[in-house]
C-alpha cells in the first residue's frame, strides 16, 4: 500500500479511536499519530493471528488500523497516566 495511504488510512483510524476512547486525551495530534502507528500494529498482530493484513483502504483494514489506534492509545494513557508526563 502506498506511505501516502498508510498515513491517511492511520490519521482517519487515529481520530476514530480518540471518539473511541472518550476519556482520552483530547489532542488531536497525539491521536492521529498514534493511530498511524496503530495502522501497522494493527496489520501486524492481524498477519501474526492469520487473519490477514491492511490491504488497501477498505472497511476491514480501517477496523484493523482503529483496533490497533485503540490498543495504542490505551497503553499511552496508562503509561501517560503511571509517570504523569506530558
Amino acid at each position: 500500500m502506498n506511505i501516502l495511504l498508510w498515513i491517511v488510512l492511520g490519521a482517519l483510524a487515529g481520530w476514530l479511536a480518540g471518539i473511541i476512547m472518550y476519556r482520552a486525551h483530547r489532542s488531536w495530534l497525539v491521536n492521529v499519530v498514534i493511530g498511524i502507528l496503530g495502522a501497522g500494529l494493527g496489520g501486524a498482530i492481524a498477519t501474526a493471528l492469520g487473519f490477514g493484513g491492511i490491504t488497501g483502504f477498505n472497511l476491514y483494514s480501517l477496523l484493523l488500523a482503529v483496533a490497533g489506534a485503540c490498543l495504542l492509545l490505551a497503553v499511552y494513557y496508562l503509561i501517560r497516566r503511571c509517570l504523569k508526563i506530558f
